[in-house]
């Protein structure tokens, strides 16, 4: 594995969309062709040598690169933005869309992002160690196709708007999330392993939520039907389970209709 060391040099005045920084990317490339990568400024189109300095050679393929994002990234966005392979690592606070469409690798970020972290995500897996704002793994605002596939992990707490329109995959928040958990939820599973305000599940008609701290309002959209235990996230415990949201429209498997689920920690 080949590493490539990235230190933002603080430099500039808007927002910086560094799309390009993914193994994808820099596969192959020496510092000086990495340097020549495009990025934007607002409508100013340039590279990222304007912007990072740049050590280190990286691999033959994504497969085999790794990238350290080092400085303040704090008004830097899209950083593993649609990456398939290798790995990113971001040593601190950054901000908006930090690997949104990721299809595979994987990106740990030491610190704590904005809004549409992971959105639309199909694969790969997603490490915050800090907090996260909005629409964690969600669906670009307007668009139905939510995550797919991967594993989004923030250890700290979110805000709203977590995996709206979820398809697939794993969100895992350690801490608290406030409202709108997999709202439009067809599939995947959410797990928030402390509170939420209220929303759960949404318009929700397929899919898994685990609630291990308190619902403060639940949806009236669903109703409780047993008592499970289960392992989850490698914790078992015994959970309430409702089905819902039932003022929506279900699937139908084996004859039998399909709910989405809640299971609440008892």
């Amino acid at each position: 594995m080949s590493t490539v060391t990235i230190t933002s040099k603080g430099a500039h005045e808007l927002y910086l969309e560094a799309y390009n920084v993914t193994p994808d990317a820099f596969a192959g490339k020496t510092p000086a062709e990495i340097a020549e990568i495009e990025c934007h400024e607002g409508n100013y189109k340039g590279t990222l040598g304007e912007y990072f300095d740049i050590a280190g050679a990286a691999g033959a393929t994504a497969e085999e690169t790794t990238i350290i994002v080092k400085g303040d990234c704090k008004k830097i966005k899209r950083i593993g933005q649609k990456m398939s392979a290798g790995n990113v690592i971001i040593e601190g606070d950054c901000d908006m869309y930090i690997g949104g469409w990721m299809q595979g690798g994987k990106l740990l970020v030491k610190g704590n992002v904005d809004s549409f972290c992971g959105i639309a995500m199909a694969g790969g897996e997603l490490t915050v160690e800090g907090d996260a704002q909005n629409h964690v793994g969600s669906a670009y605002r307007g668009d139905w196709r939510g995550m797919t596939g991967g594993v989004l992990r923030v250890k700290g707490s979110v805000g709203n708007d977590v995996g709206t329109f979820i398809n697939g995959g794993t969100i895992i928040i350690e801490g608290d999330a406030f409202i709108h958990v997999s709202t439009h939820g067809e599939g995947g599973t959410v797990i928030v392993k402390g509170n939420v305000e209220g929303r759960v599940g949404g318009q929700m008609v397929k899919g898994d939520v685990y609630v291990f701290g308190d619902i403060k309002y639940m949806m009236p959209g669903f109703k409780y039907v047993d008592e499970v235990e289960a392992e989850v996230d490698g914790e078992t415990a015994k959970f309430a389970h409702y089905i819902g949201d039932l003022g929506e429209r279900h699937p139908k498997r084996k004859g039998q209709i399909v709910y989405g689920n809640i299971y609440k920690k008892l």
